[in-house]
């Protein structure tokens, strides 16, 4: 039903005139054919979405992908040459920087002005006044003129006013990622506040953990078109894909000296199976890379136990796995990941972070065995973990070769003692009288 609907976004097209030459601007406007002389730039190529009242979705994409364009012709900043766009509610918005404030206010003249720009009365704003001010917490500033503001104290009094009016759908494009780290904690508690409250959310972001954190859904954009709409965890791995797997052709320089690392390549004869048979494999894995180097196999054990059925808590993991080399590769990089099954990042490295371990002028069909051994201090519940191969060519790029997200599903134990993600090995202590 339409009343379910806060956000209809119906071939949205947004077309910009791009001119090799001022004088080409000119000779247009003089043409009396109407000869063209430009060519068409499209920011939004029939862009269709849907968002429903309570929502909370995410767009991503790489930069230029019309992630901005959008936002603001939703908001009315900017008109779509072609489409229509249908809002029920109030908006309010936190765009770019400068988007909504007079520079040559004062933040508290800013504040009744971005009132009046949201269809607030001056009667309205004055009940919300103390409210931004306490939320923004930039002090005396607030009686000084925005264009003496820092970014950070601008975002700060920016959102403060977007969150304190009330709005339907609240609307915020990367903004945040200005403030420091206990500013955005205070604004996406705030937010937790909006949604729980039922108030639609919008927001770019190229945190790719804030888009599995706090959203239903996520949008993906590609040169002004979507790409694809889906779950979060879903969209990310594409974003990822779009950002990262282009195929890079790297020239693998005259053979030197092979370098054996020692204690690192391990040969073990359990390794002889694939990699979906085992198992904790995901078949809803994400993979991607031009497969010049495959990881084929996998195994995992926890205090003597090849696959467990289930991980306790404080003891080691062992996990290996088999890379198998199709071509000669400059500078492997080995490396794995850890997330929640929201998509957080609990841990990640690689051997290009850990200096210590140094590979190189890896050969064609040569196979060489991973180990990682580490401490099992999750909480109880479903984890994931990612494995991949890549490398570095000789002027620092980084190419893909096999990612394999969310590859291996792994289940912890249950636990009373703590909540949170991992466990801090945390001792309480106290003291006192009795009487």
């Amino acid at each position: 039903m339409l009343t379910d609907i806060a956000i209809q976004v119906k071939n949205i097209t947004k077309i910009y005139p791009l001119y090799k030459s001022p004088k080409d601007r000119i000779l247009e406007a003089l043409s009396p054919f109407r000869k063209k002389y430009h060519d068409d730039f499209y920011a939004l190529n029939d862009v269709s979405f849907e968002v429903k009242k309570g929502e909370t979705v995410g767009v991503v994409g790489v930069n230029g992908s019309g992630k901005s364009t959008l936002l603001k012709i939703i908001t009315g900043v900017l008109t779509q040459s072609r489409g229509e766009v249908i809002v029920n509610g109030s908006i309010s918005s936190l765009l770019e920087l400068g988007t909504g404030f007079n520079p040559e206010f004062t933040g508290m003249e800013n504040i009744y002005f971005f009132g009046m720009l949201n269809g607030k009365l001056k009667k309205e704003m004055k009940k919300s006044v103390e409210s931004i001010i306490n939320f923004a917490d930039i002090g005396d500033f607030i009686y000084q003129p925005v264009k003496s503001y820092s970014s950070g104290m601008f975002v700060r009094l920016a959102f403060a006013c977007a969150i304190n009016i009330s709005p339907e759908i609240l609307i915020v494009d990367e903004a945040l990622s200005v403030g420091d780290a206990k500013f955005q904690a205070k604004c996406f508690s705030k937010l937790k506040d909006l949604i729980r409250l039922g108030t639609t959310v919008l927001f770019v972001s190229h945190s790719i953990e804030q888009i599995t954190t706090h959203c239903d859904h996520a949008i993906l954009l590609d040169h002004g078109k979507i790409l694809e709409k889906g779950s979060p965890k879903k969209i990310v791995n594409r974003y990822l894909d779009l950002l990262f797997g282009k195929k890079s052709e790297v020239a693998v320089e005259n053979e030197s000296t092979e370098q054996t690392p020692s204690n690192f390549q391990i040969q073990d004869s359990e390794l002889n199976s694939k990699f979906e048979d085992r198992p904790y494999f995901n078949p809803s894995e994400y993979r991607w890379g031009d497969r010049e180097a495959e990881i084929v196999d996998f195994v995992l054990y926890q205090e003597g136990e090849k696959f467990p059925s289930i991980l306790v808590r404080n003891k080691n993991i062992l996990m290996k796995f088999r890379v198998v080399f199709k071509q000669n590769i400059l500078f492997p990089i080995f490396g794995f990941a850890l997330k929640t099954k929201e998509g957080v990042t609990i841990y990640n490295t690689n051997t290009d972070s850990q200096k210590s371990i140094g590979i190189s002028n890896v050969h064609s069909g040569s196979e060489w065995f991973v180990k990682i051994d580490m401490n099992m201090i999750l909480c109880s519940g479903d984890f994931f973990i990612s494995v991949g191969i890549a490398s570095k060519s000789s002027s620092g790029e980084v190419i893909p070769h096999d990612r394999r997200y969310d590859s291996i599903h792994l289940l912890v134990e249950p636990v009373l003692e703590f909540t949170g993600l991992v466990d801090l090995n945390a001792k309480i202590s106290v003291t006192g009288n009795k009487s």
